[in-house]
């Protein structure tokens, strides 16, 4: 039994796709079938039930698919034994926000290519809340909590955040000295998905703890740029990281409140 074959029935299995697993695993989609087929000739047995729409398991696929996983973890295991004098190698697919991908990520990645030439990657820099199983990322990187429990997540480390708006709107609505005055203010919401959440203003507790003070939103949007040029034109407070709008505050476009 080839572990090529049972990467592409992993992979076929997560992403219920010939065509989305091929495309993932770099082959043609004739080539993941045949794979496939030659893998249940071997087993003597049906693994997929293939339709014009769907790909699924059978009852004896399911049964395979955890030994085959853990299967071509240990390869992959034994692999790595060597990695650290072979370098990294394969293609790796990561999404990110793109003011990370812009600010932190990209600018890294010369030193990191250098060191690992026969490395591969693809970078899609989006905000919104992606499926990493069915778009075939290997790693997604994100600010704030998982939602997803049945994700594994590592914490890679804290960005500072900043609370800022524009002068322009600091002269109509004055500039909030306490929380109490964020009650005259207008927040600008920033939001993966609209109305899942209420509009708020986070700010640590006295013990430590994070909490949401609701405020009001004149304006909704679902993308970081929009968040940053909507509290350039003066619509409102933002809380970003602070990496996102250095050159503004630096240059007074954007003035921090309630640091």
């Amino acid at each position: 039994m080839e572990l090529d074959a049972l990467r592409v029935l992993v992979k076929v299995a997560e992403l219920q796709s010939f065509t989305h697993a091929a495309e993932h695993l770099g082959m043609s989609k004739s080539r993941a079938s045949v794979r496939v087929q030659e893998l249940e000739t071997a087993l003597g047995t049906r693994l997929l039930q293939r339709t014009t729409r769907t790909v699924r398991l059978t009852p004896d696929g399911e049964r395979l698919l955890g030994p085959a996983r853990q299967l071509l973890a240990d390869a992959d295991e034994l692999g790595n034994l060597f990695l650290g004098a072979r370098g990294l190698r394969g293609l790796v697919r990561v999404d990110l926000p793109a003011t990370i991908a812009r600010d932190l990520i990209i600018p890294s990645l010369p030193d990191l290519l250098a060191r690992h030439p026969l490395l591969e990657l693809q970078v899609s820099t989006t905000d919104r809340r992606v499926d990493v199983v069915r778009e075939g990322f290997d790693c997604v990187l994100r600010v704030g909590g998982l939602d997803d429990s049945g994700l594994v997540a590592r914490r890679l480390g804290a960005l500072p955040m900043v609370n800022c708006a524009s002068p322009a709107y600091l002269r109509r609505h004055g500039v909030p000295a306490t929380l109490d005055d964020l009650d005259r203010h207008v927040v600008i919401d920033y939001a993966q998905r609209f109305g899942a959440s209420a509009p708020g203003f986070e700010h640590r507790a006295p013990d430590g703890a994070y909490v949401d003070r609701p405020m009001r939103a004149v304006l909704s949007v679902n993308s970081a740029d929009a968040y940053r040029v909507a509290c350039l034109a003066g619509l409102g407070i933002i809380q970003v990281p602070r990496h996102s709008v250095r050159e503004h505050l630096d240059d007074g476009s954007l003035v921090e409140v309630l640091p």
